[in-house]
């Protein structure tokens, strides 16, 4: 089955983070003809004062204008306040209130919101007092202002509205015989303002046609008063509007007439604010280079103009940028340097949003613990500045968090709040995005009619708005809930309209999408020709907008095509394309692409799985070991999501000769001559020497003698053993067993393990040591084999190979076994054996009592004393005194790490694995990599209570020893099930006899203490030997 791609729209902050478009200052400075005819007209002394102190305020009116200009808001101020003063002692109402306007303007500036309206309120009074309607709509105006900065858009919308119709009711009168006349013009800059500011809002709330007329309304003012830079604001808000809806050519075009007109009148800071805009339309187009040019050139007008919040807009947005093409580290380093302009000028609107950006990028990086921190950080701002809008924002990407986290039910809960809130405001967009979220949670759920619904009602809404790029991925989801529903032809129907969508707006990220999802359906319909034609031009499109992960999804779906059409090495040739990309991705550790490609029907990790298949099937076992090692590590990136591979796996997997001469021309193979193509390669392959075939990888030469490597893979039908072995080829054993019958076995012997009462242990002991052992039985011995290297797969991961029994001993008394991640990431080198020097710590507790959550272990003191009675210079903490600070600050003295504590691996994802301190502290399983730990030969954990949740597939146990060896560890020790005090001192103390003992791994040292417990009369159950199992480096 191909791999499906749904197509997430989350509500995300807006790319372009700038001052309003349509919200240019009215200017401070007043027309001085007025104190020129005064001048004329001065009968006494006092009028002279009078006069005297009107050009006193006049020229603190132009200071003010001037600094603030000059966005030197705090000196501003002062001008003004001083200002202020004059006119009311001279009770001068009409300059009162325009002082008190541009007060609230400065305020507005300074993003103090509530000062701003306090001002602009005062201004109001006065204004109405007396009847001044041309200062009532300007206030009107800024009232309107503020409240859509504040996400109050219904508000907002009442005072546009008021301050219009006055504008308009004025401008009749005043521009009737003098239409230039500046008085004409400061109204009808009023007027345009709100037309703007009214277009504005409806345009945030998805109201696309509406914000479309207003704009239209303000560029006809714009042209009809001759005002250049008014024309070109009225075209950038046009645009803005038609790349929301998806007409991306339409507003590049409108972008480019503002554009011209901005450098035409030496408008720099408009010119800016377009490129940006630009930058947005060819971010939005997928064509992200282009998009970095344009914000690269608006960041250096910023730093001319030494602009800082169009500076940190043009940072925010080239972090936008680098999160579109998966580069999460490069998008960080952007939020970070735009955050810090943001806290500078104390903007908490543009905290917010950058803080909820770094949320995003911590979330396609897979870090969901950071990513909830930064929108929880986000949501609360929006929430003290009272800006619902956004609130409405950051609870949908909790929404989306959680969701991803399988925490379907929180996801639900938050997307229920959010679209309360979008509903209440009158946001049409948002509500349709969060109908569409509400319905991509229920499709994960599995519950696809509910899901449909949603969808159907947010392409409803899409619809009703005009915004053809969500419509386009909601009939592109609605596909793919059919799709899984197996009505394949509805789902054609609905892949189909989404196609027709984003071929007209040229979106090129969405069809890439939709045409795999075409090539799927087509694939499972049996009408292969179709599904191949689709295929390559979904391969073509993502190949043409750098969608690396997109790629390699489509070559993994051919490769599915072709092993339908019963044509394995043409099958064989895409898969191996498509890991070998995968494979160069994880060595940049990108993260998770951000188009949230997911399926239930299949996982990335399956097409490794259905190549290894193959491979064996046609005898080319080396291959196939090849492509199951790397298999681990993206069971690793599918569970920890930000694995970096290592220069051995980002060489992928080898092509052959007759592979590599056709691998640049696979687009050329079709439906009709793909038959005799396969034919050719097959010959061509049989024809290489068995030796070119199984060829040994160097660094796997290296493997020393009497060491195996063990690699089980669980298939649909049957277990595939690989064993390999030095100076031979590997092997391959089939076992036949379906997954339910291994799945049975596991469960019962894993029963049987965890209770040390049963005495019929032994009988699903032999039953899987007759599936897993005795098929290479033989060759284990002809390779005289000592140590095993174990590589398990899946649900195998939850017993220990250890307590395998042939009948007369169990597998620990024949061989020494370590679990292996995987074979590339290991130094096959014998290690050094440097003396014991051991940091310990113990949980503790009284008996009976709980403490942080947890069961108080009280034994586990008197283990990590003995440990320190053993060993001279062991160090150890305590209950309070194990804290995390005080083990990482005492990491580079020691080189062993005892941790008798609780430690919990359970499935789902790494946020709910974790390991508790003493005094509650706990460290996930995807912070170990936090610990640079190089010098640590070995982590012990030892607790009763270390071990698993219910049963998956185990990746969380692989993900432990991985995250314990990217930090530096060597070797680690943990259990697989909660061992009793008694079973885990005497395990322990067995062990670090060993240990002390000298020139031993700590592998061999667990080994020998678990034979010592198997011939004790008291601890001779699996139950309290068999639990801890080693990974790492047991050479």
């Amino acid at each position: 089955m191909s791999k499906h791609r749904i197509t997430f729209r989350k509500i995300l902050p807006p790319i372009i983070i700038t001052t309003c478009l349509a919200c240019t200052s009215i200017p401070i400075s007043q027309d001085d003809r007025l104190l020129a005819q005064e001048k004329g007209s001065i009968t006494t002394p006092q009028d002279q004062t009078i006069l005297n102190s009107k050009i006193q305020a006049e020229r603190l009116r132009e200071q003010a204008r001037t600094l603030y200009q000059a966005k030197q808001y705090p000196e501003a101020l002062k001008s003004l306040e001083q200002a202020l003063q004059i006119y009311r002692s001279l009770k001068d109402r009409s300059n009162e209130a325009k002082i008190l306007i541009n007060l609230g303007q400065v305020y507005r500036s300074l993003k103090d919101s509530a000062k701003a309206i306090a001002y602009y309120q005062q201004a109001l009074e006065i204004a109405i007092q007396i009847a001044d309607l041309q200062s009532q709509s300007n206030v009107l105006n800024s009232l309107g202002n503020v409240y859509n900065f504040l996400g109050q858009k219904q508000k907002a919308i009442e005072f546009y509205q008021q301050s219009l119709a006055i504008a308009e009711q004025t401008s009749e009168s005043v521009c009737a015989n003098l239409p230039k006349d500046k008085s004409c013009i400061v109204i009808r800059d009023i007027q345009r303002n709100s037309l703007n500011g009214l277009g504005n809002v409806h345009n945030s709330l998805g109201q696309y046609q509406k914000a479309i007329d207003f704009y239209q309304q303000s560029l006809a003012i714009a042209k009809q008063m001759g005002k250049r830079q008014w024309e070109s604001l009225a075209l950038g808000n046009l645009g803005n509007t038609y790349d929301s809806i998806g007409q991306h050519q339409k507003a590049i075009e409108l972008f480019h007439q503002s554009l011209a007109i901005a450098r035409q009148i030496s408008d720099r800071d408009g010119e800016g604010t377009i490129l940006l805009s630009l930058g947005n339309a060819y971010n939005s187009l997928g064509k992200y280079q282009e998009a970095i040019n344009f914000y690269q050139q608006s960041l250096v007008i910023a730093k001319q103009l030494r602009d800082q919040k169009s500076v940190g807009s043009a940072l925010g947005n080239l972090g936008s940028t680098y999160n579109s093409l998966g580069q999460y580290q490069k998008a960080i380093e952007f939020f970070q340097q735009s955050l810090v302009i943001d806290q500078k000028l104390g903007d908490r609107q543009g905290e917010g949003i950058t803080l909820g950006n770094l949320g995003n990028a911590y979330y396609y990086l897979g870090q969901y613990q950071k990513a909830i921190e930064f929108y929880q950080q986000s949501l609360a701002i929006a929430q003290q500045t009272n800006n619902r809008h956004s609130t409405a924002i950051w609870l949908n990407n909790l929404g989306n968090v959680h969701n991803s986290l399988g925490q379907y039910q929180k996801a639900l809960d938050f997307y229920q709040k959010s679209l309360e809130i979008t509903k209440q405001i009158g946001d049409l967009k948002g509500e349709g995005k969060l109908l569409g979220n509400l319905g991509n949670a229920y499709y994960y759920l599995q519950q696809y009619p509910k899901a449909i619904q949603f969808y159907q009602q947010s392409l409803a809404s899409a619809k009703q708005i005009g915004d053809r790029q969500n419509e386009g991925a909601w009939l592109n989801n609605l596909g793919v809930a059919y799709h899984y529903q197996k009505q394949y032809l509805k789902a054609i129907e609905f892949y189909q309209q989404s196609l027709n969508i984003y071929q007209e707006i040229g979106d090129r990220e969405g069809l890439g999408s939709v045409l795999t999802n075409l090539g799927s359906a087509y694939t499972i319909s049996r009408q292969y020709p179709k599904a191949l034609n689709y295929y390559y031009q979904a391969l073509a499109t993502v190949q043409q907008i750098g969608d690396r992960y997109g790629e390699s999804a489509t070559l993994k779906n051919l490769g599915y095509l072709f092993t339908a059409q019963q044509q394995p090495e043409l099958a064989i040739l895409f898969y191996k394309r498509s890991i070998n990309i995968s494979e160069s991705i994880r060595k940049d550790i990108r993260g998770l692409p951000k188009t949230a490609q997911q399926s239930y029907l299949e996982t990335v990790a399956d097409g490794y799985k259905r190549l290894a298949d193959l491979l064996i099937k046609q005898g080319r076992v080396m291959e196939a070991l090849q492509v199951i090692d790397l298999l681990k590590f993206q069971e690793l990136e599918d569970y920890l999501k930000n694995i970096k591979g290592s220069d051995r796996s980002a060489q992928g997997v080898r092509l052959l000769e007759p592979e590599k001469a056709i691998s640049d021309k696979l687009l050329a193979v079709s439906f009709e001559n793909s038959k005799e193509i396969n034919r050719q390669l097959a010959n061509k392959i049989q024809q290489l020497p068995k030796s070119e075939i199984n060829k040994v990888p160097d660094y796997l030469q290296k493997i020393p003698q009497g060491t195996a490597l063990l690699y089980p893979l669980i298939l649909g039908d049957r277990i595939e053993i690989i064993l390999f072995s030095p100076n031979t080829t590997p092997i391959s054993r089939t076992v036949k067993i379906s997954q339910k019958e291994l799945e049975n076995l596991v469960i019962d012997f894993r029963a049987a393990l965890l209770d040390a009462s049963n005495e019929d242990v032994k009988k699903p002991a032999a039953q899987l040591y007759k599936l897993l052992i005795k098929p290479i039985e033989t060759e284990l011995v002809q390779a005289k084999a000592t140590t095993i290297l174990y590589a398990p797969d899946g649900q195998l991961r939850y017993i220990p190979i250890a307590a395998l029994y042939d009948g007369k001993q169990w597998l620990a008394e024949k061989y020494r076994i370590s679990n292996l991640i995987a074979y590339s990431l290991f130094d096959f080198s014998t290690q050094p054996k440097n003396s014991p020097n051991i940091l310990a710590g113990a949980f503790g507790g009284k008996s009976g009592e709980r403490k942080f959550g947890q069961t108080a272990l009280p034994a586990t003191v008197k283990e990590i004393q003995a440990i320190a009675n053993s060993f001279q210079n062991s160090v150890t903490l305590t209950e309070e005194n194990f804290s995390r600070q005080a083990i990482e600050s005492k990491f580079k003295n020691h080189n062993i790490l005892h941790l008798a504590t609780h430690a919990e691996f359970n499935t789902g994802t790494p946020d709910n694995s974790f390991i508790i301190f003493g005094n509650g502290d706990k460290i996930r399983l995807n912070e170990i990599t936090d610990w640079q730990i190089p010098n640590i030969d070995l982590i012990v954990l030892s607790a009763c209570q270390t071990g698993v949740g219910k049963l998956g597939d185990g990746v969380e146990i692989l993900g432990f020893g991985y995250q314990v060896q990217k930090a530096g560890a060597k070797n680690a020790i943990a259990s697989l099930w909660s061992v009793n005090d008694e079973g885990t001192q005497a395990l322990m103390e067995a062990f670090y006899r060993e240990l002390k003992k000298g020139d031993i791994t700590p592998t061999e040292a667990l080994n020998r203490a678990q034979v010592t417990l198997i011939k004790s009369p008291k601890y001779n159950h699996p139950n309290y030997w068999s639990a801890f199992f080693a990974i790492g480096n047991g050479l």
